[in-house]
């Protein structure tokens, strides 16, 4: 579901899970997470600061709490007209200033509940918005983006895809936007957007102004209880990786977490205050129940038209590592990222890489978190 219930239902549904994604540097993979119960944030964590860029605005109609009523065609690229209709719920939170957004999402469909969440960020190479779909399902991949932007009280958002082994165009409907009842709508195209077949369509009754958590289940992992809230961070970083460099760079920044998909995932946003500048970026995190191990994903402001291979591991004896496969110029490394000396107030967050398999590791990156609320 696009927006607060983007539409991918991929397993059920037949769509390809599997489409490649390209590798992006990952300075900051991750550092994002909460997993806890019902959380309330402060408005202004998320809100655009004044003097913000136009776009930052985009989806601000949509910040809150929403009650939400989804009508879905059974059985879609069919000829069916068979319908059903369930309820979901729906929290959407504003990141990076503005010009990035998540939303968390209860889906109610008749053969069972469950939980998706979508990231969107803003290009303004482009000038449009990308979307992400993460079914919590399917925990270990995030689907491709479908993308588009706003007229007025409407946007329109498509993609290429597939659904049942079929190449489609899909196409997600923002309209009314400004409404006392906003609704989305989904529709494929299977001859290349001669024709379209309307297949779902979500309306959205808003029950709270300000974002508060979705339930948590009851056995949702507690990995990332400690990182909740918000703090100041410091960080230290290498200027060069993987050249022999000695020289380091320090600045500050600030991160607030918050808990999606139950508890079996959680989401960061991150202001860094870069020598050459502010930087802003999104972590994303997922809990597979299969093999035990989260997956990390990081957004980066300033690459805001993909999102970065994820780092994916676990914690044991009060130490969380996690380790993928990045670059580092045109060379193929891998990174580890470790959370260690976690308290109630403190945490430290390593980055390191290793351009022989993880025979030697190299540390680059160092950021010292102290808890503000």
């Amino acid at each position: 579901m696009s927006g607060p219930t983007f539409t991918r239902d991929r397993d059920r549904a037949g769509f390809d899970l599997h489409a490649p994604r390209v590798s992006r540097r990952r300075f900051l993979a991750g550092v994002a997470g909460a997993a806890t119960c019902s959380l309330a944030l402060p408005a202004f964590a998320f809100a655009p600061s004044p003097g913000a860029p136009a776009h930052a605005r985009d989806w601000q109609w949509l910040v809150g709490n929403w009650d939400v009523w989804h009508r879905r065609l059974k059985d879609r690229l069919a000829g069916s007209d068979e319908w059903e209709e369930f309820p979901g719920k729906s929290v959407f939170w504003q990141t990076m200033g503005g010009l990035g957004n998540v939303d968390d999402n209860i889906v109610d469909i008749p053969s069972g509940t469950y939980r998706g969440l979508s990231v969107r960020a803003f290009d303004p190479r482009t000038g449009t918005w990308a979307i992400w779909w993460l079914d919590g399902r399917n925990p270990t991949r995030i689907d491709p983006p479908v993308r588009g932007g706003f007229d007025h009280d409407n946007a329109v958002f498509t993609g290429r895809d597939t659904y049942k082994g079929r190449p489609i165009i899909m196409r997600f409907r923002w309209n009314d936007v400004h409404g006392a009842r906003p609704w989305w709508e989904q529709a494929f195209s299977p001859d290349d957007g001669a024709s379209w077949e309307v297949n779902w369509r979500n309306y959205f009754t808003r029950t709270s102004a300000k974002p508060t958590s979705l339930p948590k289940f009851a056995n949702a992992p507690k990995d990332w209880d400690f990182l909740v809230g918000r703090w100041k961070v410091r960080h230290r970083r290498l200027r060069e990786r993987l050249v022999g460099s000695d020289q380091w760079d320090e600045f500050g920044g600030t991160l607030v977490n918050w808990p999606v998909l139950g508890g079996r995932g959680n989401v960061g946003d991150n202001v860094m205050e870069f020598p050459a500048g502010t930087v802003r970026g999104v972590g994303l995190r997922a809990f597979d129940e299969a093999s035990g191990e989260w997956s990390s994903w990081w957004l980066d402001g300033r690459e805001p038209s993909t999102i970065a291979e994820p780092v994916r591991g676990r914690f044991a004896d009060g130490i969380g590592t996690f380790v993928g496969d990045d670059t580092v110029g045109e060379r193929k490394v891998k990174t580890r990222v470790l959370w260690s000396r976690i308290t109630p107030t403190s945490a430290r967050w390593e980055q390191a890489s290793s351009a022989d398999g993880g025979a030697t590791w190299e540390t680059n990156w160092v950021s010292d978190f102290t808890r503000v609320a």
